[in-house]
């Protein structure tokens, strides 16, 4: 299943995977004309803390099972409501439902493409486990 995976496949997959585990308003920003940092930022909110955590660790161990990938960076706050994990050219922001408004991430980076929901899903289908 590893054929050629580029950063849009993998914002995909990941979007698709926290999918998988109810992760809410999820959202995929091409942000690679407007920044160095990265090409995707993929962000989702969680309904708890815990859900925040869990949203993690199965994206960290779906990737990590699917294409042997492990992040280059971890980072959470204190409190674990606002989960990073930096796969180099696609980061996941893991949000606190508080948090994903507060910050409002994609306001932020309204200059950036949104991916439609629709089509990272058709991307994601073979990856997902609700298919």
């Amino acid at each position: 299943m590893n054929e050629e995976l580029n950063s849009k496949k993998l914002a995909c997959i990941i979007a698709g995977t926290l999918d998988d585990k109810l992760g809410k308003e999820i959202t995929i920003l091409n942000i690679s004309n407007v920044s160095s940092l990265a090409d995707y930022f993929v962000i989702v909110t969680g309904d708890s803390t815990p859900h925040v955590k869990a949203l993690m660790e199965h994206t960290k161990d779906r990737i990590k099972n699917l294409f042997q990938k492990l992040p280059v960076r971890m980072e959470n706050d204190a409190k674990n409501r606002w989960n990073l994990l930096d796969y180099g050219d696609v980061v996941v922001h893991i949000l606190h439902r508080d948090e994903r408004e507060t910050y409002a991430i994609e306001k932020f980076w309204n200059h950036a493409f949104s991916i439609p929901e629709a089509e990272w899903r058709e991307i994601a289908k073979d990856y997902t486990q609700y298919a």
